[in-house]
């Protein structure tokens, strides 16, 4: 487990950067925490760490949004509004998984059954000036990027 903070939204964007050049092509992100808390500040990070230039935006009412890379697939899902975790399967969650990609999940908790185990946890709360992220693995690959995010911080 690792815990960090964030004074702003920059450093919490930089945090998310980090965090994309620490992980592989596949993987399963869970990102929790109250509405606000900067969850989708985390993944305009993540993806802008990964090379997107376009605008990042909670996927709130379409539920998934599709980021295709140069050399990677990344889908951020917010299922804030998810009416029943069922409603995944005609989101297309199974093909989904079946390809090599990084989901990146808001309230993965609305999801439950349904999505696969993270490999890493974020749970984010307010801790004034900022955030307060905790980050956990939840895998054998979860272990290996949070050990690689810790040598990013040593370079």
């Amino acid at each position: 487990m690792l815990t960090l903070t964030a004074d702003s939204e920059r450093a919490q964007e930089a945090l998310g950067a980090r965090l994309a050049r620490a992980c592989p092509d596949a993987c399963s992100i869970w990102l929790q925490g109250d509405l606000g808390a900067g969850k989708t500040t985390l993944v305009r990070g993540f993806l802008r760490g990964l090379g997107h230039q376009g605008p990042v935006k909670s996927p709130t009412y379409t539920l998934i949004e599709p980021y295709r890379l140069a050399h990677r697939s990344c889908y951020h899902l917010d299922l804030y509004r998810l009416g029943d975790p069922e409603e995944l399967e005609y989101l297309g969650l199974r093909d989904l998984l079946g390809e090599s990609c990084i989901l990146l999940v808001e309230w993965p908790e609305r999801g439950a059954g349904w999505l696969p185990e993270p490999d890493l946890r974020i749970s984010i709360a307010y801790a004034a000036p900022g955030r307060c992220l905790t980050l956990s693995s939840g895998s054998p690959l979860g272990a290996r990027v949070l050990e690689q995010f810790r040598a990013l911080d040593s370079m």
